[in-house]
């Protein structure tokens, strides 16, 4: 396919229909009006999406609120004693009093309102048009809106561009079928208005650990039910291992190679039955085993669309589907499931799109975190990567409790681990385990974005103290002496 110029299109004239306006969405489309594009996003539910709305700001939100938790447990050993008998208790449960679920979970479906909104008003401000309703595609150049109503009969659009971010939706066991009251998927969570008093999680993948460390946080008992080995299945093996053993002493139960059959409600909770025979009763349910993309009824297969045996969209590097004009960002393409990875495929779509330069993803690149407590970032290639494909590499490890700064805050586990190329050097991937992961992962992002060296990283000055000075002393271990 040839290179599309600046001088051989008229972007006024160019229709750009974005079916959904998630990060993928909303973010191609202000990258497609800066480049002078009419853009129409079409969204089913509200700016911003899934992502904003019912998966990664209101449960990210809700761990935010349940780390104040987890940090009040540090209280007792730095020295402070709050005036309540319940400072003295050593489970979380034993606080299930002072959590106002209710309250927690009004202010984060609040603030994702709000986030939402800010997006809406951001693109009416750049001039991107918002159409409120279900969308979807009549062939490869027209999408057909239905109003939320159905009042105003069909909408239809015209483009030359389109550009599919329709996202994806929990998946279900068909004999786990939600109800939103006591088995639920993570998008029900916020409508309990009580703590669980024992809840079940299904599923020990990134959403499961992560819902299951916040509400054992929170004070609720938890038993997390895991069909693998560990919790974290496809992580680092010791970032998993260290967390699971942190889940253990703060009083969770981790049921491990123990696969769920079914879930059912009882008078007053649960039940949910493991494939060997077991029962396990709670007083509610979590089912966190995947997601499935959103990409069945709208019309992609019969206007060309080709989608893999999973349902996802194929894509290639700049996001470009089987059919010509049609594009494809985010989690319904199965490339990366993060807000981060959606929203820059949409901005390389629409740059590629509309004859800008673009660079193709490159996700060796691409920083993830976990968002449980401690955080668990990683960036590059894995241990198990770098095994698989016979790389030469060498690794270390610094426990984060040799760390001054994280003496002072009573931070005890966690840890920073570096891989690098034996003999050039070049730092290929990485592992922080702390809290604020997210945070402190950037310099080893930055490391392997640009192949910088371990003697590269080692020279640059840090703060004394601060965490991030162990991400410099493990460059200075992994220091190679040439002879």
């Amino acid at each position: 396919m040839s290179r599309v110029t600046h001088a051989s299109i008229d972007h006024q004239a160019t229709r750009i229909v974005v079916l959904g306006g998630g990060p993928g969405g909303y973010e191609a489309a202000l990258v497609a009006r800066r480049l002078g594009a009419d853009v129409t996003v079409v969204e089913r539910q509200g700016l911003g999406g899934a992502a904003v709305l019912t998966d990664v700001v209101p449960s990210k939100t809700l761990i935010a609120t349940a780390d104040w938790m987890t940090i009040a447990e540090r209280a007792a050993e730095l020295g402070i004693r709050l005036p309540v008998d319940t400072a003295k208790a050593q489970h979380p449960a034993m606080r299930r009093h002072i959590v106002d679920l209710e309250a927690v979970n009004t202010r984060v479906m609040a603030l994702a309102a709000a986030q939402s909104a800010d997006i809406h008003a951001r693109l009416e401000r750049e001039g991107v048009r918002v159409v409120i309703g279900a969308g979807r595609l009549d062939g490869p150049a027209r999408v057909v809106v239905d109003s939320p109503d159905g009042a105003d009969g069909p909408l239809t659009l015209d483009a030359d561009v389109i550009l599919v971010a329709v996202g994806a939706t929990p998946r279900v066991l068909p004999t786990a079928q939600p109800d939103g009251e006591r088995i639920l998927t993570w998008t029900q969570l916020y409508n309990l208005s009580e703590l669980p008093e024992r809840l079940i999680v299904v599923g020990s993948g990134v959403t499961g650990a992560e819902f299951a460390g916040a509400y054992n946080a929170l004070g609720s008992d938890v038993v997390l039910v895991s069909s693998r080995d560990r919790v974290l299945p496809g992580e680092d093996a010791d970032a998993a291992e260290l967390l699971e053993g942190v889940f253990r002493s703060r009083g969770m139960t981790v049921m491990s190679r123990s696969r769920a059959e079914s879930a059912e409600r009882t008078a007053d909770g649960v039940r949910v039955t493991l494939a060997d025979g077991r029962v396990v009763e709670g007083s509610h349910v979590l089912i966190a085993v995947g997601a499935i993309p959103s990409t069945q009824g709208i019309g992609l297969e019969e206007a060309g669309v080709r989608l893999t045996p999973s349902g996802h969209v194929e894509v290639d590097k700049v996001s470009r589907t089987s059919v010509r004009g049609v594009y494809a960002a985010g989690d319904c393409t199965g490339v990366l499931p993060l807000a981060s990875v959606a929203a820059m495929q949409g901005r390389v779509a629409m740059s590629h799109a509309l004859g800008d330069a673009v660079v193709p993803i490159k996700l060796r690149t691409v920083a993830a975190n976990i968002f449980t407590a401690p955080e668990i970032a990683t960036v590059g290639y894995s241990e198990e990567q770098l095994k698989a494909q016979s790389s030469k590499y060498v690794t270390t490890v610094l426990p984060l409790a040799r760390n001054p700064r994280a003496k002072m805050l009573g931070m005890r586990d966690g840890f920073v681990k570096l891989f690098a190329h034996p003999e050039a050097g070049v730092v290929l991937g990485g592992v922080v385990v702390a809290p604020r992961a997210s945070e402190l992962v950037f310099p080893i992002t930055l490391a392997v974005s640009h192949r910088l060296t371990v003697d590269d990283v080692a020279s640059a000055f840090t703060v004394y103290p601060s965490l991030s000075g162990s991400i410099a002393e493990v460059a200075r271990m992994l220091h190679h002496r040439e002879d």
